[in-house]
């Protein structure tokens, strides 16, 4: 009898255990807002595959001063993410074009504003950047809002922009994601941020020296997701006003990974990129 229990225990343990061993972590799920096709370490550094199209915003528009939408015209390939670009200081959004141009071939709506005065300060361009966020999703042309996913938005901006972009990070967490370029602003400690931020200096930068802006805000912003520092070798602060590769790639992949949630993205990010065309990369390495 006691043989005969025995064995029965035996049988129920296999038949629990017996499956387990046929059992496989699942593999990644793809994200269900990949656009475009594998990502390369040559791909990251060109323009994307997405032909674009162009809308313009009235400087009448209420919050900021109007700007250009760049946009994937495709419209197969589902909606895609969207960002807001600020100017820096006397500059227009006209001075952009290059880098608009770039991040919305890769799949995203890209939105270089207007600012009311070329002199606003950069608490003002945070503002103005977040009432074009809500420009993008409330009041966007049809051909727009139909490639548009207005959950998707990140903010990004240059110099004054730039620090814009910090105080729209830092006032509403609802934003997917922050590319500042060259930020400047007064305001050196930012531990309010909690969405992932990519501040990407500059080597050269005599404006907004990276000892005194880039490396402060990024080492401050201890209360962001995920965060990282990229510094051009050799840039100056008007790098954003160029179709630079490396800034490129260091946008793109940032929006790619944390707007798009695009994992495919992760080996551009982390472990840190080795490369003479950066003086400087640090983050937090998430993936």
């Amino acid at each position: 009898m006691l043989r005969s229990l025995s064995l029965r225990i035996a049988a129920v343990a296999a038949a629990v255990t017996l499956p387990l061993f046929g059992l496989v972590a699942p593999a990644e799920a793809e994200s269900p807002y990949e656009r475009g096709p594998d990502p390369t370490s040559a791909s990251v550094l060109d323009n994307g595959t997405f032909s674009l199209s162009t809308a313009s915003v009235s400087s009448l528009v209420t919050g900021f001063g109007g700007g250009t939408i760049y946009y994937p015209t495709s419209t197969t390939a589902g909606t895609f993410g969207g960002v807001v670009l600020a100017p820096g200081y006397t500059a227009s959004s006209s001075s952009y074009s290059a880098v608009a141009r770039r991040v919305a071939s890769h799949g995203f709506v890209v939105f270089a504003i207007d600012t009311n005065s070329r002199y606003d300060q950069p608490d003002s361009r945070g503002s103005q950047i977040l009432a074009a966020v809500d420009y993008l999703q409330e009041d966007a042309s049809s051909a727009v809002a139909s490639r548009l996913d207005e959950t998707r938005i990140a903010v990004s901006g240059h110099s004054m922009g730039g620090g814009g972009t910090l105080a729209a990070a830092n006032q509403d967490s609802s934003i997917k994601a922050a590319v500042a370029l060259q930020p400047w602003h007064t305001d050196k400690t930012w531990p309010g941020i909690q969405i992932p931020t990519m501040i990407i200096g500059a080597e050269n930068d005599s404006v907004a020296p990276v000892s005194s802006h880039s490396v402060p805000f990024y080492t401050s912003a201890t209360g962001a997701r995920e965060k990282a520092y990229g510094e051009i070798n050799n840039g100056d602060h008007f790098i954003a006003n160029t179709d630079d590769d490396w800034q490129g790639r260091l946008f793109v992949t940032w929006l790619k990974r944390y707007v798009d949630d695009d994992t495919r993205y992760s080996q551009f990010l982390c472990p840190a990129p080795s490369s003479v065309n950066l003086s400087d990369y640090r983050n937090t390495c998430p993936d």
